[in-house]
């Protein structure tokens, strides 16, 4: 059940939603830490799973940042990244994407209500939308918008505006979705509330001090859609 409550309690009624994607909506987090490790052992190299918190939820040249920033410039971060993707595929190939849960009752919520939607990824095009096509979901948004379709990544507010433009919606009308601190900071500072749903990273307190409501699973955020808006239970 719910629930952390940010300040600001008084009723809000989005005009439309805002998605992350890996982690909050499709349970591939997970997976992809330990696909991380593999592939960097075929390279010789330990990959802790600590470094790998620290690059949830921002785009790809931020990532390699993080990688060379830790363990120096020779580190072969294309070919492990190289590595990583094709592992990934034969994953998905074999298993399928898990959707987290509670997705399909929220976007059906969204459906019924006619709210649109948006998905604000710092993936890039090509794998967000193999991912989403993947998973089932691709269809069930107005707009997807990608790490390098924005200048500057998560936690810089880009990628949520470009959500929101996207949707003909005013940020400040619209509620995002967020698993990660890039992501719930990206949204404060974009004026989105920002919804928290944790998956496996634990956000900073920068992160949890912007955030509007929290839920365990995305099924409970509906009552944000509840007329009169107020996202609270009773």
């Amino acid at each position: 059940m719910m629930m952390k409550t940010a300040n600001d309690t008084s009723p809000f009624c989005p005009q439309a939603a805002i998605f992350d994607m890996d982690g909050l909506m499709l349970d591939t987090e997970r997976p992809a830490l330990a696909l991380w490790i593999q592939a960097g052992r075929r390279f010789g190299r330990e990959i802790t799973p600590e470094l790998l918190q620290r690059a949830i939820g921002i785009k790809a040249e931020n990532v390699r940042a993080v990688f060379t920033g830790a363990y120096g410039e020779d580190f072969p971060y294309d070919a492990i990244r190289t590595e990583l993707e094709r592992l990934i595929h034969d994953e998905v190939a074999r298993e399928g994407i898990r959707l987290r849960p509670g997705l399909g009752a929220l976007l059906d919520c969204l459906e019924e209500r006619r709210i649109p939607c948006a998905v604000a990824t710092s993936t890039n095009r090509k794998n967000a939308l193999w991912k989403l096509e993947q998973a089932g979901i691709l269809h069930r948004f107005s707009a997807v918008v990608c790490g390098d379709e924005v200048a500057n990544g998560k936690p810089a507010p880009d990628i949520f505006l470009a959500a929101a433009a996207r949707l003909g919606v005013e940020a400040a009308a619209c509620v995002g979705f967020e698993d990660s601190s890039p992501g719930l900071v990206g949204l404060d500072a974009a004026g989105i509330r920002p919804v928290f749903v944790q998956d496996i990273a634990e956000p900073s307190p920068e992160a949890l001090a912007v955030v509007w409501r929290q839920y365990e699973t995305l099924a409970e955020a509906v009552v944000i859609f509840d007329k009169g808006g107020s996202g609270d239970t009773k």
